[in-house]
């Protein structure tokens, strides 16, 4: 039996007749389903800092709406892309939509634009990548609807894998320190009745080990050039026991994650989160809180985009 693929809810509502942005406050889920509404591009600015939209195609989308709000109600336009381009650093996708729109006549227009291809690319991305997933797939982070315009990236994959009718269990990694896959992919799960079952981060290696795993898959918030990958933090050491445990590597890439301006992954800026975020007890503890990694090209099986499957062999460059 064939699956509906794509999750009802969306994370982002935009309404041309008041202005204003919706964003689904991921920070409150899965307790609480609340709509935040945002009216100017400083405070769509802040919703992308503070977290309550992530994930490297939202936070696109979401800025694309911060700008087009900014034009529509006479907003000082330079200093609009300002705040938007500085609310979080390493997702590239950020920059790419802030800079495609930023010469529009009529950029709620395009923004709305934007938010629909979204959706389109990652229905062929999870096309082009289903035939990757079966059995039991781990999954780092939230990928899915929640992260993108709508289906998802890794989580799309894994979508159009079940909609193929292949026999497919996701295991989620919690993604410490901020839970997103404890606290949203399960969510996703649950509400597209994908099944899943959480493990901590920590017991990935033990997982592998078992036998259970016969893919891992994780999206993308820039790929350099060279193909190395920044996503979240966590993500470079389940390449390493994936590697060790032979078992394929995957990473969800929309072409507009990939920087070809970027040559490696020493060149991709990595955003430090504050220490609150992670421990905040003792006032005399240092605490390192970087919110992504970067994992080496060579480590990646394969990445999978819109447009098709890259590997060493088809390489982009």
């Amino acid at each position: 039996s064939t699956r509906e693929a794509t999750m009802t809810l969306t994370a982002i509502k935009y309404s041309p007749t008041t202005s204003t942005l919706s964003l689904l406050d991921q920070r409150l889920l899965p307790e609480k389903t609340q709509y935040n509404e945002y009216k100017t591009a400083q405070e769509v600015a802040s919703a992308i800092t503070s977290m309550v939209v992530r994930g490297a195609p939202a936070i696109g989308i979401t800025a694309a709406y911060g700008m087009a709000i900014a034009q529509k109600t006479g907003e000082d336009m330079a200093e609009a892309y300002r705040v938007l381009a500085a609310s979080r650093p390493t997702a590239v996708n950020l920059k790419w939509a802030l800079d495609r729109i930023k010469n529009e006549d009529n950029m709620e227009e395009v923004a709305i634009l934007i938010h629909k291809e979204d959706i389109e690319l990652n229905k062929k991305l999870g096309g082009n990548g289903a035939q990757f997933l079966k059995g039991g797939v781990l999954h780092i982070c939230n990928t899915g609807a929640l992260a993108t315009g709508g289906h998802g990236t890794a989580l799309g994959m894994i979508r159009s894998s079940l909609a193929l009718g292949n026999d497919l269990h996701v295991f989620a990694c919690e993604t410490r320190p901020y839970n997103q896959g404890s606290r949203l992919t399960t969510w996703e799960c649950s509400q597209d009745k994908i099944p899943c079952t959480l493990i901590a981060d920590s017991m990935a290696a033990a997982l592998m080990a078992s036998g259970k795993v016969s893919a891992v898959v994780a999206g993308c918030d820039r790929v350099a050039n060279n193909g190395d990958t920044a996503n979240k933090i966590g993500t470079y050491s389940l390449a390493v026991l994936a590697k060790y445990h032979g078992i394929p590597f995957y990473i969800g890439m929309p072409m507009s994650t990939l920087d070809r301006s970027c040559p490696t992954g020493a060149d991709i800026p990595i955003e430090e989160r504050p220490a609150k975020e992670l421990f905040s007890a003792l006032p005399d503890i240092g605490v390192w809180n970087p919110a992504f990694d970067v994992t080496p090209a060579e480590l990646i099986t394969a990445w999978v985009s819109e447009e098709g499957v890259w590997t060493k062999d088809h390489f982009w460059c």
